[in-house]
């Protein structure tokens, strides 16, 4: 358990532990955050290339999943290039402000993008189960109204979660233990005993996150249930293809996120701890564009059509 400490300071910044103290291990993690960047970045900017340039994936599926691209993108450079940074250049520090700026921005696009996955859910849902009213019901409107409302409803969690964590008062201690600035470690430096601010915070977005949760259960049960009525064979292995990956994506993203804020915070964080802030903050948008684009037949058929008129000359879609 944490001590008890009275004595507030005002703190100018921050110290980010990382995963290990050793200057090979650090160095070893540099080059493996990098690498994991690389491929998440490569990945982001060419689905949002793709769904921008092909008029074939000018759909609703795609829309979403444009969205999901540059909010993923955005994400992960919350953290990792800090991280990365920092370790090359053998400091651990950030700034008040600059972690400020990190909590505010993590929370936001985490709740933005299980918002956006739920509205993901919901199209799928309607496109299997209610193909006729597809058309109308997923219209551009709607469309637009559902990514507006994620992205506002991630930066009003964003700025509830922030304004709560940083109005406790710290203490001398200025060491957080994690690659990034993380809310459970942030209040484990507070000399307040008292979270009730943020507890009532948490149980706002826990619960808008169940209700997101059972929408996507929901969703993923009629889906279920419709697919196995499919005759044919190709048609309901086209359709667990498109909706498990998203679904495994959308379990992972969860659990490892409720592990890490509902979790009680320890004084130093297990190697667990650290898996679970990973698998939430940075598996996510590594593994999203690996799994629309190198299994999607739509995907892979714009990357084909762009590479050959790249070839031939100026590309037209």
């Amino acid at each position: 358990t944490r001590p008890r400490m009275t004595n507030a300071t005002l703190v100018t910044e921050f110290i980010l532990m990382g995963f290990s103290e050793v200057r090979e291990l650090q160095i070893l993690h540099a080059v493996l955050f990098l690498l994991i960047y690389l491929v998440a970045l490569l990945g982001n900017l060419l689905i949002i290339a793709l769904t921008l340039l092909d008029k074939e994936l000018h759909t609703p599926m795609y829309f979403f999943l444009k969205h999901l691209s540059f909010l993923d993108l955005c994400y992960i450079s919350v953290t990792v290039p800090k991280f990365i940074s920092n370790t090359l250049a053998n400091i651990s520090s950030i700034s008040f402000l600059g972690c400020i700026t990190q909590v505010f921005l993590v929370v936001s696009l985490a709740c933005a993008e299980l918002a956006l996955l739920t509205g993901m859910a919901y199209d799928r849902y309607v496109a299997i189960c209610h193909p006729l009213h597809y058309a109308v019901t997923m219209n551009r409107r709607t469309c637009v109204k559902m990514a507006a409302s994620s992205w506002l409803s991630g930066g009003l969690s964003g700025l509830l979660h922030t304004a709560t964590s940083f109005s406790l008062p710290f203490c001398e201690s200025t060491r957080i233990h994690q690659f990034f600035c993380e809310i459970p470690q942030i209040l484990r430096l507070s000399c307040s005993e008292s979270y009730s601010a943020e507890i009532g915070a948490l149980a706002i977005t826990s619960s808008l996150s169940f209700i997101c949760f059972l929408s996507i259960s929901v969703s993923y049960i009629h889906i279920f249930s419709t697919v196995l009525k499919i005759p044919s064979v190709v048609g309901r292995s086209k359709a667990f293809s498109t909706c498990m990956p998203h679904l495994i994506v959308v379990t992972i993203f969860l659990h490892s996120a409720a592990v890490a804020y509902l979790k009680p915070t320890s004084a130093c964080p297990s190697f667990v701890d650290l898996l679970m802030s990973v698998f939430y903050t940075v598996l996510p948008p590594t593994l999203n564009p690996i799994i629309y684009s190198l299994r999607n037949k739509d995907m892979k058929s714009a990357l084909r059509k762009l590479v050959k008129n790249h070839l031939n000359g100026p590309f037209e879609f």
